[in-house]
């Protein structure tokens, strides 16, 4: 008898590994917990499984078919969750669309993936007001409208009314709550979204129902394992500052929804409404780039106060030292998780073991290190084609990386794909050096690597000597031409607005000290700094060099 005949003789279920099967849990034991749109909304895990039921009918009654792609415009919100779940639970493609880009690259993104359905709120309504030309597959708009909440609903354009399904909760409330998700091939694509590269137009990355299952138990896994002060328990509150279009909230709205945790989603970044959040609604788990967690600390710095132990996971951007610092002291268990776009995103993380007594600096340096590889994942580093085992903190290479979780392709871009994968490894482009405990470093980026001399300089370990100057708000290094070196390091620094006598020489003089302890070459000392009143990001908030490099270029750096 073989497998398949024994399964069937037992009537066995398969169990595939469907975005539905994460539900189980909470559906028993978490019914009574709580999910907060803002200020402006509270319900219960049962009423938010009934919902997703409610919007499920929704979309079946636009005669949508299984594959076709529902795109959502949103701020982070409860119907951004409930979309989640619902959109591929029904065999649909969720569309998550990142509504920080250029209008024109917005577009893009919709004329690429072709959506039938976009759920769109008001605010964004105007960037496609001619709809015929702007998002031609597009045959219904759901209409999202905070103004609802607040007493003053916003009117529906008339060029939308022949588009415009209705507006989101009214149709929930018209809809059944009953529907039953069927079960499907678990490599059914369940989303898709594009990246914000600093080079042309952006690439749609897509994942199936298995990958986002398998990384939302990977990263509960490497959470769990993590000490109390910065794992993720039953009586955490979670709140995202990472955009829910920008690679699935990095995950965690579909983890913190499988374990049944207290979640607040708030709305459009504004700093004062959520450090308001955090402080009222008692806030215990979060993750941003470095950006975020400047601006929660400023605004909590305004009030006079320090946050009480809330844990943050830092990505997108190098978690610098002098920040990692500055955030302990007032009171955020700030700490790091690496992984990119195509990864889903997560791959390594910060440890932390209850066992190990460590100084001040040494905590700090756990806390900045990209970490070491989560459950399932292989890292590995390249240099030339060729595996480097060394584990000795000096020998660098390019990561790459195998997980289960890894987008296989672009969407609708499968040359570029044949590019990411290279020898049956995901290629990152990012450089690193790992040590005996298997901690990853991230040096630097292949294409921002500054060569001076013929010699490699890290912009990124530049980056984090000169950020623990007191007077340092941001950071970024670039390499700048040089004759004589072919390239130089150029520091841009924002200052802290009460420190603005600050010279140049001052924080050089970190570097110059990190010369002399033998950390840095004589090289990597920046010859130029220029002080900047904030520094180009991408749309996700992570440094952009590209258009610094740029900036340069243009003269725009000359004293």
């Amino acid at each position: 008898m073989d497998y398949q005949d024994y399964q069937s003789a037992h009537e066995a279920y398969a169990y595939p590994l469907l975005i539905k099967q994460l539900l189980n849990r909470a559906k028993v034991a978490s019914k009574d917990q709580k999910i907060h749109y803002a200020d402006r909304l509270t319900y219960t895990y049962a009423d938010f499984f009934k919902r997703i039921n409610r919007l499920a009918n929704v979309l079946k009654s636009l005669d949508l078919q299984a594959g076709d792609v529902v795109a959502v415009m949103d701020w982070d919100s409860h119907r951004y969750l409930e979309s989640y779940f619902a959109v591929p639970m029904s065999q649909y493609i969720l569309q998550t669309v990142n509504i920080r880009l250029s209008p024109d690259k917005v577009l893009y993104t919709l004329n690429h993936a072709k959506p039938k359905v976009l759920l769109l709120n008001a605010e964004f309504a105007p960037m496609i007001q001619d709809y015929h030309l702007d998002v031609p597959s597009v045959e219904k708009v759901i209409w999202l409208d905070d103004g609802a909440f607040d007493g003053a609903p916003n009117a529906i354009p008339d060029y939308m009314h022949s588009l415009c399904a209705g507006e989101y909760e009214a149709l929930l409330a018209a809809a059944s709550e009953d529907f039953d998700f069927p079960d499907f091939d678990e490599n059914t694509i369940a989303t898709t979204f594009y990246t914000s590269g600093t080079t042309g137009d952006p690439k749609g990355v897509f994942f199936s129902h298995r990958q986002l299952v398998l990384h939302t138990l990977g990263i509960t896994t490497a959470f769990a394992l993590n000490a109390e002060k910065q794992g993720l328990g039953y009586g955490d509150v979670y709140m995202p500052v990472t955009p829910l279009f920008h690679v699935h909230g990095w995950g965690v709205p579909y983890m913190s929804t499988m374990i049944g945790i207290e979640q607040i989603y708030p709305g459009r970044y504004v700093p004062e409404k959520l450090v308001d959040m955090i402080e009222q609604k008692g806030v215990t788990f979060t993750h941003g780039v470095p950006t975020i967690l400047q601006m929660l600390l400023g605004e909590m710095a305004k009030r006079g106060r320090k946050f009480d132990g809330l844990k943050m996971i830092i990505g997108g951007s190098r978690l610098t030292e002098g920040l990692a610092r500055t955030a302990v002291a007032n009171g955020v268990e700030a700490f790091t998780a690496y992984g990119m776009s195509e990864t889903c995103p997560v791959i390594t993380m910060s440890t932390f073991n209850q066992k190990e007594v460590l100084s001040e600096d040494e905590d700090i340096i756990r806390r900045t290190k990209t970490g070491v590889p989560v459950a399932l994942v292989d890292i590995q580093l390249w240099q030339g084609g060729e595996r480097i085992d060394a584990q000795d903190e000096q020998s660098t290479g390019e990561i790459v990386v195998r997980a289960p979780w890894l987008t296989q392709s672009y969407f609708k871009n499968h040359d570029a794909g044949d590019e990411l994968w290279q020898g049956g490894y995901l290629h990152t482009q990012d450089i690193a050096h790992i040590n005996r405990e298997g901690n990853l470093q991230v040096t630097d980026r292949l294409k921002d690597v500054i060569k001076s001399g013929g010699e490699w300089v890290s912009s990124l370990e530049i980056e984090t000597i000169l950020s623990l100057h007191p007077s340092v708000a941001d950071i970024a290094v670039i390499g700048v031409p040089d004759e004589k070196w072919g390239e130089r390091p150029m520091a841009l620094i924002v200052k802290k607005p009460d420190c603005q006598e600050t010279k140049a020489e001052d924080i050089l003089a970190l570097a110059e000290q990190a010369f002399e302890r033998g950390m840095i070459p004589k090289y990597g000392i920046p010859s130029q700094v220029r002080f900047l009143e904030q520094l180009p990001k991408t749309s996700v908030g992570k440094l952009d060099k590209k258009v610094m490099r740029d900036m340069f270029a243009k003269g725009l750096f000359a004293e």
